[in-house]
């Protein structure tokens, strides 16, 4: 069973050596500098993979494994968990749908919609099981995805702490501030942590 989703997905579904991960038809190549998810593959130096055939169904299978989802559903929380950094296309889901269902690991739920909601079965609870580990690895590198994307959401903030921080040492050891000016960089912090307050 697992050698014909292996075979299907490339090239394997582990991480290779030189900090790309392994190549597969439904390869994403993820670039951590610039938050750009590229599906094709292509781009320069410095992206790695994000997931090859054989991963990304292993995902699939195990966030239908938690909760029953469609096509739209899985794709929206994948996007969820990396914070919107990374998203897999329709076209890279639903042919993996497909591979999982022909395989049994995945059966369509009985639907009034015509949206295909899928429940895992007893092979693709079990196969889980078997590949507990490398699952595992994989739903991490997504939080991975997820935290690298929330610092750089924070990065402006901790750059403007690090220049209000530098600017009022600066002026400070130069002793050059006048009283009436002391007050006036007082109130203007002070204004500036009342806004942020406010701030939802």
């Amino acid at each position: 069973m697992f050698a014909h989703m292996h075979g299907r997905g490339g090239r394997g579904c582990g991480p290779r050596g030189g900090g790309e991960w392994s190549r597969g038809p439904f390869a994403v190549r993820w670039d951590f500098g610039r938050g750009d998810p590229r599906e094709d593959g292509r781009g320069g130096g410095g992206r790695r993979r994000m997931f090859d055939g054989g991963e990304l169904r292993l995902v699939l299978l195990r966030m239908i494994a938690d909760e029953p989802r469609h096509g739209y559903e899985l794709i929206k929380a994948i996007e969820e968990l990396t914070g919107g950094a990374y998203a897999p296309s329709p076209g890279m889901v639903y042919p993996a749908l497909t591979m999982l269902a022909e395989m049994e690991l995945i059966a369509e739920q009985p639907s009034e919609t015509a949206r295909k909601r899928f429940v895992v079965t007893g092979a693709g609870t079990a196969h889980l099981a078997e590949h507990a580990e490398q699952v595992a690895a994989l739903m991490a590198r997504l939080a991975e995805v997820g935290a690298h994307r929330a610092r750089s959401d924070r990065a402006p903030i901790r750059r403007a702490m690090r220049n209000l921080r530098t600017v009022l040492q600066n002026r400070l050891e130069a002793d050059d501030l006048s009283e009436d000016a002391s007050h006036a960089v007082a109130e203007l912090i002070d204004e500036v942590v009342r806004k942020i307050e406010r701030l939802k």
